[in-house]
């Protein structure tokens, strides 16, 4: 059983970042999860990092592929923290009633596994480029009920991904092992993805200690 740590105690217990002329600078990766934890982050690390998330939803890791190099810019980041997942492993059919037209039923698999790891594998040499602190955030949880999504597809595509980032050296934040420990309260409503600014929050807070000990 996966233990979730107490991230609240780690903002805490981790004393502000000082003596520099200007903060340290963190850029934010990822899908809509990303999104909604993002306001947390900046919260979180006010006065102590500069956080930014890239305009837009990630998506997939072929839309990846495509926006890096624009997303990253000319920025000197100091820690990035990145993911993908979520769109990958969804099914669509055009046809579909759903939002997003998500049906695991009828629909075509956006990234398949083998694909989603090769396009990982690009992904993190691009962003060791940077020479930033790189933090890959696990894919977090496909709950029972989701319409595009199969259960368990989710530990599938983080063990690729635990692949590509030991390999590269790149520490993982398990965001996956914390939402697993989710109750339906902070699920915006059975069968979604998505959270409830509560469980937003948890999310953020993981997120801000992670990069708080990466620049410590």
């Amino acid at each position: 059983m996966r233990s979730v740590f107490s991230y609240s105690f780690l903002l805490l217990s981790l004393a502000p970042i000082s003596g520099a002329k200007e903060l340290p600078k963190a850029l934010l990766i990822g899908d809509s999860i990303s999104i909604g934890y993002t306001p947390h982050v900046i919260a979180a690390l006010k006065g102590k990092v500069d956080v930014k998330h890239h305009k837009g939803n990630a998506q997939h890791t072929g839309t990846g592929l495509k926006m890096l190099d624009r997303w990253v810019g000319q920025t000197d980041w100091d820690v990035i923290h990145f993911n993908w997942g979520l769109w990958d492993l969804c099914y669509r059919h055009p046809e579909s009633k759903n939002q997003g037209r998500r049906d695991k039923v009828r629909g075509t698999l956006t990234m398949s596994l083998e694909a989603y790891e090769k396009n990982l594998e690009q992904l993190v040499v691009r962003l060791k480029k940077t020479k930033a602190r790189l933090i890959w955030a696990h894919t977090t949880t496909v709950p029972k009920g989701e319409a595009g999504r199969k259960l368990g597809d989710d530990d599938k595509y983080n063990a690729a991904a635990a692949r590509v980032m030991k390999k590269h050296g790149v520490e993982i934040n398990d965001l996956n092992a914390l939402t697993d420990s989710f109750g339906p309260e902070l699920f915006v409503k059975p069968g979604d993805v998505h959270y409830k600014s509560e469980g937003s929050k948890r999310l953020g807070e993981a997120v801000a200690a992670r990069i708080l000990q990466a620049l410590n």
